[in-house]
């Protein structure tokens, strides 16, 4: 690059040659000495203006500093709504919660009022002024304590849930035959060996051999032997005292000290011991006393009922009140 240079009258001239590295070093120094001199007039117009009092300097710098301001302040605003949005959606879930809380807790056998941490609210709508950052602070500070309260609540339902699904599992509530029909009930009948009176401890399933036989209740193996009125016989330790006992089984498929599910498979249906055809004998018995195993059934049956429609609360079924009879159980028994 050539750079011609005259004098006012044209008389002298002289050229300048720039190369690459020359003409890029003007370059920099041209707009260096340009940010300067924009820099010196804008400390000499805008700053020096502004504390004189210049008033079109005045004025113009006031319109800049309030664009930034209401620029600052929209965009404060904007998410502020869109925080008091959300927080009104927070709040209409944690109601939601509650009323769901309300009817677990009737589930769960606890009063569904307890489960209310605030009375109702309602009324017209009046529209206010928007919600402020500490309006909004406060706001979600209750929020979060409502939010805490809460889950403290679910938890103790939790548990309560969880403890009348294991009492439930210790029950013997599940029918030890399938489908199977009911020969023999509980009390006096005639016995079928002897022709006397004598009291039925148990109810008695008619079954083919090798019929499945569940187990009424989840629970530890006390006795699994065969002796002569019972034959091929099984109990089980409930816990709270009460035992089940399943007779005349063909073949055994437990041991004793063996844990058992709710309707595990034992055994099988047999005709083993005192026993005039291929059945089930099966008894319940609290304290040792023998108990009518319909009321247990009955009670498991109505439960489940309860909970399939989800009515009112799934309390456990209470034990059946121990008649008045003989501790031992009788020897008559088919």
């Amino acid at each position: 690059m050539q750079i011609i240079i005259t004098d006012a009258w044209m008389a002298k001239s002289r050229a300048i040659h720039l190369t690459g590295a020359r003409l890029l070093l003007a370059l920099m120094l041209a707009s260096f000495a340009l940010m300067l001199v924009a820099a010196l007039l804008y400390h000499w117009v805008f700053l020096k203006g502004a504390r004189d009092g210049w008033p079109v300097v005045g004025s113009l710098v006031r319109l800049v500093v309030k664009d930034e301001f209401d620029q600052r302040d929209r965009f404060m605003r904007e998410n502020l709504d869109v925080l008091a949005r959300k927080l009104g959606e927070l709040q209409a879930k944690l109601t939601q919660l509650e009323s769901l809380g309300e009817r677990i807790s009737g589930l769960a056998g606890m009063n569904p009022a307890e489960s209310r941490l605030k009375a109702g609210q309602g009324g017209a709508l009046v529209p206010g002024k928007p919600l402020s950052a500490q309006d909004i602070e406060s706001a979600m500070a209750a929020l979060l304590q409502q939010t805490g309260q809460r889950t403290d609540w679910m938890t103790v339902m939790e548990s309560r849930l969880l403890d009348q699904k294991l009492r439930g599992m210790l029950h013997p509530t599940q029918e030890p035959v399938t489908g199977g029909n009911l020969g023999s009930g509980f009390g006096w009948r005639i016995d079928p060996f002897t022709g006397t009176s004598a009291l039925h401890a148990g109810l008695d399933y008619p079954a083919e051999v090798g019929t499945p036989i569940h187990a009424a209740a989840g629970g530890v193996v006390v006795a699994q032997e065969f002796n002569a009125p019972y034959g091929n016989m099984i109990e089980i330790d409930h816990g709270n005292n009460l035992v089940t006992r399943y007779a005349h089984a063909a073949k055994v498929f437990i041991k004793q000290g063996d844990l058992v599910r709710n309707g595990q498979i034992i055994a099988q249906v047999g005709n083993t011991g005192r026993s005039t055809g291929p059945h089930l004998h099966f008894e319940v018995l609290v304290q040792g006393i023998p108990q009518d195993p319909l009321k247990f059934l009955a009670a498991g049956k109505n439960n489940a009922a309860k909970l399939a429609a989800g009515r009112g609360s799934a309390k456990t079924a209470p034990g059946p009140v121990v008649p008045a009879g003989p501790a031992q159980t009788p020897s008559g028994q088919r």
